[in-house]
This record gives structure tokens, sequence and C-alpha cells, in this order.
């Protein structure tokens, strides 16, 4: 029988019920890792069970307003994974407590425990970002490297795979609208990122294979911009649809009025992040702080979007693409 330290680690993955966190618990658990999932609802989270071999991974109700329920989520653990964030604010959930004071609280609970720590955050994360949630980023960063000086900290691009909300959303639209709207003309350059990519690096900081202090910046094999992304997906949902530049302005005054929604399409937060390129930086990829220097194989997304944006396509072309 193995004894307690024989026992894998366990990593307690904040936000791991997300579209990200699923593959961080799944890469995590092929490791042999146990995982804790903590999150605010987590009969909703049940999804996650399977991921594992039985009892190898649980969920635990944690909500980042109460520290008492962070600490308990921490408790034990060998290593934290923070993926918490939101893309417009709702009721409670505010950028600054969840992405600001939340980071926080969870390096404070994983210095208190002992835990390595590994703070999920994005590129485009700056101080001085146009946008709150750019802005709360990079005060979480912050936070967490002054609690934690040997966290590690890693900044995807768009992120891209099943479920994603940006191919998937642009994708439904077209089956129902004649036109895609290019916010700014469509030229802002993103560098899509392979969920399971960025699952994998998020388990080998947990291996202990990445630089404890350091900002990794993680992007795909390509830069495309706006209007390239969208063509793309066209072509592999095999429909034709009029791509229409929105000017800046317009876009700000219909955003003031879809963030008004209670599941906004668009908001002017969102807006003030597209004015700015979400790609890798050249001195990111000068130290080797990437997808590439850590010897991670990139996924383009020519070789992705097929698998799961076929049901996007017309009646009568719901054959599975040959891969």
């Amino acid at each position: 029988m193995a004894t307690i330290s024989q026992k894998p680690k366990l990593v307690t993955v904040f936000g791991g019920s997300g579209f990200l966190g699923r593959h961080v618990v799944q890469a995590l658990t092929r490791r042999g890792y146990r995982v804790r999932v903590a999150c605010r609802n987590p009969h909703t989270a049940v999804h996650v069970l399977p991921l594992g071999n039985m009892g190898q991974v649980h969920t635990v109700q944690a909500n980042l307003r109460y520290r008492w329920s962070v600490d308990r989520a921490v408790e034990g653990a060998d290593h934290v994974i923070n993926l918490v964030g939101i893309l417009h604010e709702s009721g409670r959930q505010r950028f600054d407590a969840v992405q600001s004071f939340g980071a926080r609280a969870i390096a404070e609970a994983a210095r208190a425990a002992g835990a390595g720590l590994t703070q999920g955050s994005a590129i485009g994360a700056d101080l001085d970002s146009p946008s709150a949630y750019g802005r709360t980023k990079a005060e979480g960063e912050q936070a967490v490297l002054e609690t934690v000086k040997n966290a590690v900290i890693l900044r995807p691009s768009i992120i891209f795979g099943p479920e994603d909300t940006f191919f998937n959303r642009f994708a439904n639209m077209a089956r129902f609208s004649p036109v895609l709207p290019l916010i700014g003309g469509g030229h802002t350059k993103f560098q899509p990122v392979y969920v399971s990519d960025v699952a994998e690096a998020h388990a080998r900081a947990v291996d202990g294979d990445l630089k404890g202090g350091a900002i990794y910046e993680l992007g795909g094999p390509q830069v495309l911009t706006f209007r390239q992304c969208m063509e793309e997906m066209l072509e592999v949902i095999n429909r034709k649809r009029l791509l229409v530049s929105v000017p800046w302005p317009i876009a700000r005054l219909q955003a003031r009025v879809l963030g008004l929604l209670p599941k906004p399409l668009l908001t002017l937060d969102q807006v003030r992040m597209l004015e700015v390129d979400n790609v890798v930086s050249a001195e990111a990829a000068d130290k080797g702080l990437t997808l590439e220097g850590l010897g991670i194989a990139r996924h383009a997304i020519q070789a992705i979007l097929p698998t799961y944006l076929w049901t996007y396509r017309p009646a009568g072309q719901f054959t599975l693409p040959q891969m």
C-alpha cells in the first residue's frame, strides 16, 4: 500500500471548472496529480470529476470575496493555480474584486500553506491599460509576485478550442446574420493559442519546469488580424458573410448600449481592449518565456477549428472533417 508520502501531490485549481480550467485539470491528472477544483458552485462543476480516475478530482466551494473559503480550498495543497477571471462585470463580480483583490487573497493563502503558485493572467495585462480588465489583471500579477516571489505568471493571447467564447460566438452569429462586424476595421492583431497548449504550460509550472518569478507570454504559431480570424472561421464553416468595418467611435457607442444587457455581446471595456494588439512581446520571445521557449509544440487554428466548428456549417454539411 502507498504511504501518505507516496501519494501524488495535491493541486488546488481556482476556476478549474471553466473552459481553460477543465483542460488544466486534465493535464494534471494525466501526470498523476490529485486535483481539488475550487469554484463558487461545486454542484455545477460535476463535469470535471470524470477528468481523472475515481477520487483523483474533487470539488470544493470557494468564493474569492470570503477569505476563509479561499484558505480552506488551499489547505494541504502542494501547488495552487489561479485561473479566475471575468470578461465583463456583473453584480458583485467586479474586475478589482476578482482579478486584483482575489488574486492577492489566493497568493496569501498559498504563502500561508507553503504551496507553489501559478497565476493565470493575459497578454494585455498592464497597469496603464485603457481597459479595467487589463489594469486589474496587472494588479493581480503585482499582488501575486509581491506575496509569493517565486510564483509563475502565464499570459496567454486569445485562447481557442472547443467551447471557446471567441470563434464559437462569431460562428454562431454567422448562422443567422448576413454580416459580421469588424471592430475598429478588424486590424487588431491576435496570436490565437490552443487551449491544450496553454494547459500544458500550467502543468509544467506545477512540475517545476518554469522559472519562478517569471512572466511567460503564450501565443500560437500565427499572428492574425481580427479580419483574418473571421476569414479563417468562415472558411471552416463554409459560409460567405459580409465583413463590415465598425469605426472605433461607433463601436464605443454600440458597446455602451450592449453593455447594459445581462450577458452583453460587447462592452466599452472590451472595445478598449481591442484597441491594443494582443500578441507575444519581443522581450518575452528573446528571453524564451514563451511556449516555443518551453519546447511546447503549438497548434495552428487551421488544424483545430475544423474539429469543433463543423457543427456551424449549413444543413447537409455536418459530416465530420477529414483530419
